[in-house]
C-alpha cells in the first residue's frame, strides 16, 4: 500500500509541480465550490494511478489543482465511501496521497442529518468533534511509521484556529452557523427513528457516512484539519420524516452560496 500510494504522489507531483497549500474534499451536492477554483490542472482519477472510483451520485470523479482566494488548492470532487464496497484503505488512500504531496491542511465537507433540536434543513454546522461508530478503523494492522505515531493523539481533531477563522468568515458574511459533534456510522441507509435517538442519547448533534476515517488518517499525519456539514435531513425519535438521497442534493445545492463564503474566507485568511 505504501507503495501504491508513493506512485499516485508521484503521478500528481509531476502533473501539477507545486506543492498546494489546502486539499479540499467536497461531500454529496457540495460540488458547485470546485467553479470557484481557476483551474489549472484537471486530473480524471480513472487517470490516476492506483486511485479509487467514486459510484455515488453528486459525486464527481476528478482532482482539480488551481487557485483559490490567492492560494494553492487541490480539490477533490467526489470522494470514496466504506459502504460502496471500497476497504478502509481505499477510503483514506486520498488523505495519504495528499500528505506525500506536502499538503498541510486539509479542508472536509459533507451532508449531514440534523439530531440537534436547533438545527433545520439547510443549516450550515462547523463540526468541533466526532464520535466514531464504523465498523472498521483506518488505523487497524501495522503501523506505517512513516506516516505517524502507533497510538495518535486526537485531543483536538478539527484545529481549534481553523475553526475561530472559518467563524470569522461566517460573521463578515451574515451566515447563521452552529458547531457541534458528527457521528459517523457506515451507512448506506439513513437511520430509524430509534437510530436518530441514539445518536441523540450519546452527544451526536449530526450525523452521516464519511468524513472520520479521513480525519482520523489525516491527524495520524499530522495535518490541521476542518469539516463543514450542510444539514440536509431531520431525524430524532420522535421524528418519522422520509428522506431520499434526492432530497439530500436538493438541500446542499441550497446551502452552497454560504458554503463557498465559509470556504473561501478560511482558505483566504488561514
Amino acid at each position: 500500500m505504501l507503495e501504491k500510494i508513493k506512485q499516485t504522489a508521484e503521478f500528481i507531483k509531476s502533473s501539477i509541480k507545486e506543492t498546494p497549500d489546502f486539499a479540499v474534499v467536497l461531500g454529496s451536492g457540495l460540488g458547485k465550490l470546485q467553479d470557484e477554483v481557476k483551474a489549472i490542472h484537471v486530473l480524471e482519477y480513472h487517470k490516476i494511478p492506483n486511485f479509487p472510483q467514486t459510484t455515488v451520485a453528486g459525486h464527481g470523479g476528478k482532482l482539480i489543482f488551481g487557485m483559490l482566494e490567492g492560494k494553492k488548492v487541490l480539490m477533490m470532487s467526489g470522494r470514496f465511501h466504506y459502504y460502496e464496497g471500497h476497504s478502509i484503505e481505499a477510503v483514506v488512500f486520498p488523505i495519504r496521497v495528499f500528505h506525500l504531496l506536502g499538503i498541510k491542511n486539509l479542508i472536509l465537507s459533507n451532508a449531514s442529518g440534523g439530531i440537534n433540536p436547533d438545527y433545520s434543513i439547510g443549516d450550515i454546522a462547523i463540526v468541533k468533534d466526532h464520535i466514531n461508530m464504523m465498523p472498521e478503523h483506518p488505523l487497524r494492522g501495522k503501523n506505517i511509521d512513516a506516516f505517524g505515531p502507533r497510538f495518535v493523539d486526537m485531543s483536538e481533531p478539527y484545529n481549534r484556529k481553523m475553526i475561530a477563522v472559518a467563524e470569522q468568515a461566517a460573521a463578515e458574511n451574515a451566515i447563521q452557523i452552529h458547531k457541534g459533534v458528527y457521528v459517523a456510522l457506515q451507512g448506506p441507509t439513513f437511520e430509524t427513528p430509534a437510530e436518530y435517538g441514539m445518536i441523540k442519547a450519546i452527544g451526536g448533534d449530526m450525523v452521516g457516512m464519511s468524513t472520520v476515517p479521513e480525519v482520523i488518517v489525516a491527524k495520524h499525519m499530522g495535518m490541521d484539519v476542518f469539516c463543514v456539514s450542510v444539514i440536509t435531513d431531520l431525524g430524532g425519535p420522535d421524528i418519522a420524516f422520509s428522506v431520499s438521497h434526492e432530497e439530500v442534493l436538493n438541500a446542499a445545492n441550497k446551502a452552497m452560496p454560504n458554503v463557498i463564503a465559509l470556504v473561501k474566507g478560511l482558505v483566504k485568511n488561514y
